[in-house]
């Protein structure tokens, strides 16, 4: 499978281990290397098509002559939308608490942002996810915050942790974009890239 990327040397400019893991298990051999890019965006721009632009700010970071030819580049950005307003990384364990509490009991988007790009061409997308919480109780909260310390995930949360298996009652989309990789459209764009 995706034998027509056999041809580049693939590049994924992210920390996160969640995208690691996603792209590993989807077969893809890459190499790590990421640039401190500000994730600002314009303040006219719909909510929805933030992770979209920042995952295109975060490619164009690496200028033309950082990339070789026979280079792929990955880049992607995640952000969770409640109540019209965007949760990114929590700053403390009360931003954290603030979080879950505000996603307790509601239905909110997960967008995750990707852009692909090659020396010849640049391919964007964006993938949304619904995720309905449960009503959580304030131990639970306490619970995940101290056990799970999610001060590096948008929204305070992973899907794939304790959170995930007890907090969540619905989820609508794909939980691997909820992840932080919509693994099926990657896999889409890169298999005609």
């Amino acid at each position: 499978m995706l034998s027509n990327l056999n041809k580049y040397h693939i590049i994924l400019a992210s920390k996160s281990p969640r995208r690691q893991e996603l792209l590993r298990g989807m077969g893809v051999s890459f190499e790590i290397l990421t640039k401190e890019t500000p994730e600002n965006y314009p303040a006219e721009l719909p909510l929805d098509e933030v992770p979209k632009y920042l995952s295109l700010q975060k490619s164009l970071a690496f200028k033309d002559n950082e990339l070789p030819a026979d280079y792929l580049l990955i880049t992607s950005d995640t952000v969770v939308i409640c109540e019209g307003e965007i949760l990114g990384k929590p700053k403390d364990r009360d931003d954290a608490e603030r979080m879950l509490r505000m996603l307790s009991g509601k239905t909110h988007h997960v967008v995750t942002g990707v852009t692909v790009r090659s020396a010849e061409k640049t391919e964007s997308f964006a993938v949304r996810s619904n995720v309905t919480f449960a009503e959580l109780e304030q131990d639970e909260i306490n619970y995940y915050i101290e056990h799970c310390q999610p001060f590096d995930k948008a929204g305070a949360y992973g899907i794939q942790e304790w959170i995930g298996y007890v907090g969540i009652s619905g989820l609508e989309g794909s939980f691997y974009n909820v992840m932080g990789l919509p693994t099926r459209k990657l896999y889409q764009c890169l298999k005609t890239f």
